[in-house]
């Protein structure tokens, strides 16, 4: 693993996934990566099957969402004296594999997101998510004034700038793109891109986000960012550049 970076470790949200999770966090073990899982009040054997393994367990007795989840893992790592966090879904759609490309696109651009943008075997995704993720796309870049490829993955890398953001007013999936707008915005950070493949397949359980409900209130909370901060045809025209795409980083 690439080492030039702050001191890291990697966060796993989780509702749900017993069927998938012991595999996902042996696969980052076994790159020697440190691993909090949080627990979002999970109802099946998800808790017991993580608390076997040697990582720090984290759960909520009720079920407060995936950015509850996300603040709650950050104040952990901050706790634990982290500089910085890899966060990756639970259900399998995330490799890790993919990590040390990430880790070291992360050393090449340390003011920087990294996101683990799922640009490749796109034909995989439906139809309906591919146009719902167009549309976060579009709105989230205009209102970061940066272009970003995937606003919608939760493989990502946040340095620490990002992570002092943790307190930001934003529940369930519309903190991943608050903490994308604040910290293009009042951070200063920019957002780089690794390819990573589209990961649809019949082995993955239904996703918890819900390309109707959740756009919309991403869409609602991105309008009134792009408004408060003005400016609108600049920062749309910003937005509108071709997005860094790290094609070439080994870890």
């Amino acid at each position: 693993m690439n080492t030039a970076v702050a001191r890291w470790c990697v966060l796993i949200p989780c509702l749900n996934e017993e069927a998938a999770i012991r595999s996902v966090v042996e696969s980052v073990l076994a790159l020697g990566a440190p691993v909090i899982v949080i627990d979002d009040g999970s109802d099946d054997r998800t808790p017991e099957i993580v608390a076997s393994l040697p990582v720090t367990l984290l759960r909520n007795t009720e079920r407060c969402g995936k950015g509850e989840a996300l603040r709650r893992g950050f104040r952990e790592a901050l706790r634990q004296g982290y500089e910085a966090v890899l966060t990756m879904d639970g259900d399998g759609q995330h490799l890790a594999s993919d990590i040390p490309r990430i880790v070291a696109a992360a050393a090449q651009y340390p003011e920087h997101i990294v996101i683990g943008a799922r640009l490749l075997d796109r034909e995989q995704q439906p139809k309906g998510r591919r146009r719902a993720n167009a549309v976060a796309d579009w709105g989230i870049s205009w209102a970061c004034a940066q272009p970003i490829a995937d606003t919608q993955s939760g493989q990502r890398w946040y340095p620490r700038q990002a992570l002092d953001l943790v307190d930001l007013p934003a529940e369930n999936f519309v903190f991943e793109a608050a903490i994308l707008i604040a910290a293009s915005r009042e951070k200063k950070l920019g957002v780089v891109s690794v390819p990573i493949a589209s990961r649809y397949h019949g082995e993955f359980r239904l996703s918890h986000f819900n390309p109707v409900g959740d756009v919309t209130r991403i869409s609602t909370y991105t309008v009134g960012r792009v408004l408060h901060y003005g400016n609108l045809i600049a920062s749309y025209r910003r937005s509108r550049a071709a997005p860094i795409v790290i094609t070439n980083a080994t870890g």
